[in-house]
């Protein structure tokens, strides 16, 4: 599935990987909007990596040009 076509997934909520990392990501999800310190906080996006847990994940120009992202269960 192209990053395109998965998008709507990833903001409904839904977990999503690329079939071609194969290393120890688990799953990328989208942060909704909420509050910090009395701040807004913009939707982000986190990856779970195994053994180490979440970090901000930027998508690459190759992640948003590939076409092999799946929905998670």
């Amino acid at each position: 599935m192209t990053f395109e076509a998965i998008l709507p997934q990833l903001k409904a909520g839904k977990k999503i990987i690329r079939k071609g990392w194969g290393g120890a990501e688990l799953y990328v999800k989208m942060v909704g909007e909420g509050i910090m310190d009395g701040e807004t906080l913009n939707p982000y996006f986190l990856i779970n990596v195994e053994g180490e847990g979440y970090t901000m994940f930027t998508p690459t120009v190759c992640d948003i040009l590939a076409k092999d992202w799946e929905i998670v269960e």
